[in-house]
């Protein structure tokens, strides 16, 4: 059986690649850009940390230049976008901030690429962001549905159908406190609430 190949946006160090590794799953590319980090000094940590494990996988940087990266045949796009702009603790600037906006770059990425799968992780503000509306627009533009905000707002869990080619699409809250792994008692010992 073929391996499942698979694109990765705001792929920090990876981790995506490191859970999905024993599965026999190949990444095809990464997309590491930090836009903070001083360029004319070398490059930042985690793409550092990127070239040395994985010095075959093209990181393609600055995820929003993704119209001009090559063609990639991938069955899986993964990515968490920043989350500063959704958070309880940021500014709550949603898709008006620069980084929320990113939200919408992996829509578009996972538009061009078309894989068979996404996953998409962000914090639990964003079903809350801008009375919820910042997260109906993602799951407008993946789903090719027309997309409302419930009248009690974004559940905890939840389905929204495909449109005819379009992806159907499924979130939930999870806490990585309660994420077990075998041969780990605690994968991660404090609370992560992640949609």
């Amino acid at each position: 059986m073929k391996p499942l190949r698979y694109g990765s946006v705001c792929s920090g160090i990876e981790a995506a690649t490191l859970a999905w590794h024993p599965l026999g799953w190949e990444p095809a590319f990464f997309a590491q850009f930090d836009p903070e980090h001083d360029y004319r000094t070398g490059h930042d940590y985690p793409s550092a940390v990127l070239a040395h494990h994985y010095p075959h996988v093209p990181n393609h940087g600055d995820m929003t230049k993704f119209q001009e990266w090559p063609d990639h045949a991938i069955d899986l796009l993964v990515g968490g976008t920043p989350c500063q702009d959704f958070s309880v603790a940021g500014l709550r600037a949603g898709l008006d901030g620069e980084r929320g906006n990113l939200m919408l770059v992996y829509a578009a990425i996972a538009r061009r690429y078309r894989p068979t799968r996404l996953v998409w992780e962000n914090v639990p503000g964003v079903l809350s962001n801008n009375g919820g509306r910042d997260f109906a627009s993602l799951l407008g533009l993946l789903s090719g549905q027309r997309v409302t905000v419930p009248a009690d707002g974004w559940r905890s869990a939840g389905i929204v159908e495909g449109y005819e080619g379009a992806y159907g699409l499924a979130w939930r809250v999870l806490d990585a406190q309660f994420v077990r792994v075998d041969g780990f008692a605690r994968a991660v010992p404090q609370r992560r609430r992640r949609v």
